[in-house]
């Protein structure tokens, strides 16, 4: 049998990742001073199967012995830690070590053998297997044991047996009993590099994990404070604003009630009131769509419907406040063209559109309402001649943190309509974009979906 075949068994079994964790354990179950323990005992037992055998073989009769011993000990131990969890005793292997060795070291030639060779890899073993507080315990008692051994021989030389000749003999034993040490060694180091290697990896992997998470705290944080800040900007504007009409109608009716009123005073304070009524009702109507969106969260009922159908009715509407302010209305949306959209979310959206734009343009003023069918989506442009959009203002058009604008007529708005738009279009898987010049007019543009984005998908 080939001396290196043991070694090329045992790589092969590293090499297997699978076979060679099912051997040593898991790093979940067995501690690195475990797991060094039973990959040195797997090493060895295919390391005996040569040298029982070879010791007989060259009348080695008393190391034959002592490899048997040392198998059948690590095979004992390590069947109880590995497969009954039990842990191995360093102790046992320390001192069965002295007394094996300290036997072989005179039948094998004393200093001349090959046993020298041995008794380092085995303290290493010993202090890779032991607690740390044993450690100098056991360095202390191993280097004490080799002077001692030593000294004897050098006292007493008619102790030592010499089963080999010189030269020859010599040299086949101290080849043989090279790899056992270096075997010990590399198994050693390999599994001490290794855990170093995952345990700095792992705690690596951590901080990064932490600082990510840190990270992802602040920028929480920071949205939260954001947040919190808007709708408390937002809460501030609403209830004045509510409170504004509130506290008007509150005093026309004092005054009604006192007959106080002039039948000439009385229309226009009417109208004024209406029309202060008409701004609360619909910016009450958006931020309790807003709400409901920012709370529960919204979800989307697309189906594929006539464009110019749903919203004919919105648009009549609107056509009708248009006409207040002598504003002209014009439709453009082609009879047969079809969408994928949530309907009462476009309605919505449609009417603030619609809504602003005849707010922010002068009497007979011009709005148009168009459609149309672009590759894979619906583009429909409210366009207006009204007094436009200053640039500073543009940046956070969508935003809750839009400043308050009075329309041509002094109509009030808190800019929540546009916010609830934006949102409601994305919910439908949408987009709006918008072009604006000061004192010239403003374009929304809104992009709805012509069919199913998955029915899309599959047709590529």
């Amino acid at each position: 049998m080939s001396k290196s075949n043991p070694i090329s068994i045992v790589l092969k079994s590293i090499k297997n990742k699978t076979l060679w964790a099912d051997l040593t354990g898991s790093p979940k179950l067995f501690s690195l001073e475990s797991r060094v323990f039973h990959s040195i005992c797997i090493g060895l037992f295919v390391l005996d199967l040569v040298y029982i055998p070879y010791n007989l073989y060259a009348r080695l009769y008393v190391g034959s012995f002592s490899a048997l011993i040392l198998g059948v000990l690590f095979f004992y131990q390590y069947y109880l830690s590995r497969y009954k969890a039990k842990p191995h005793s360093a102790t046992i292997f320390a001192l069965t070590g002295l007394i094996i060795f300290g036997v072989n070291y005179f039948t094998n030639s004393g200093i001349l053998g090959s046993t020298d060779l041995i008794w380092p890899a085995y303290l290493l073993l010993v202090l890779a297997i032991s607690p740390y507080h044993q450690h100098l315990k056991w360095l202390i008692i191993y280097v004490v044991a080799f002077l001692l051994i030593h000294l004897i021989e050098f006292y007493y030389p008619s102790l030592v047996q010499y089963p080999f000749k010189m030269g020859k003999g010599q040299f086949i034993d101290r080849t043989t009993a090279f790899p056992i040490p270096v075997f010990v060694v590399y198994i050693i180091i390999r599994f001490i590099r290794k855990s170093y290697d995952t345990e700095r990896q792992a705690a690596l992997d951590k901080t990064i994990a932490v600082e990510a998470s840190k990270e992802q705290i602040l920028i929480q944080k920071d949205q939260l404070e954001k947040t919190n800040s808007e709708k408390n900007k937002l809460m501030s504007i609403i209830s004045h604003d509510l409170r504004s009409p509130l506290i008007s109608i509150q005093s026309y009716l004092e005054l009604l009630n006192q007959n106080q009123v002039d039948d000439t005073d009385r229309p226009m304070l009417e109208k004024s009131l209406m029309q202060s009524t008409n701004s609360a009702v619909q910016m009450l109507s958006n931020f309790l769509h807003w709400s409901k969106s920012q709370m529960n969260g919204v979800s989307a009922n697309l189906v594929l419907v006539n464009l110019n159908s749903v919203l004919q009715s919105t648009l009549e509407m609107e056509s009708i406040n248009a006409a207040k302010k002598h504003i002209v209305l014009n439709v453009n949306i082609p009879s047969q063209l079809m969408v994928f959209v949530d309907v009462d979310m476009l309605q919505l959206v449609v009417r603030n559109l619609v809504s602003n734009a005849i707010k922010f343009t002068p009497a007979r003023g011009k709005i148009e309402v168009s459609a149309a069918q672009l590759t894979n989506e619906c583009k429909i442009t409210i366009s207006d001649n009204g007094k436009g959009i200053s640039p500073e203002k543009q940046q956070e058009i969508f935003s809750v943190k839009a400043e308050p604008t009075y329309g041509t007529n002094n109509e009030k708005g808190v800019g929540l309509g546009l916010v609830l738009c934006k949102e409601f279009i994305e919910y439908q898987g949408g987009r709006i974009d918008f072009e604006s010049n000061l004192n010239t007019g403003s374009s929304f543009f809104v992009f709805v979906q012509l069919i199913p984005k998955s029915a899309i998908i599959e047709s590529k």
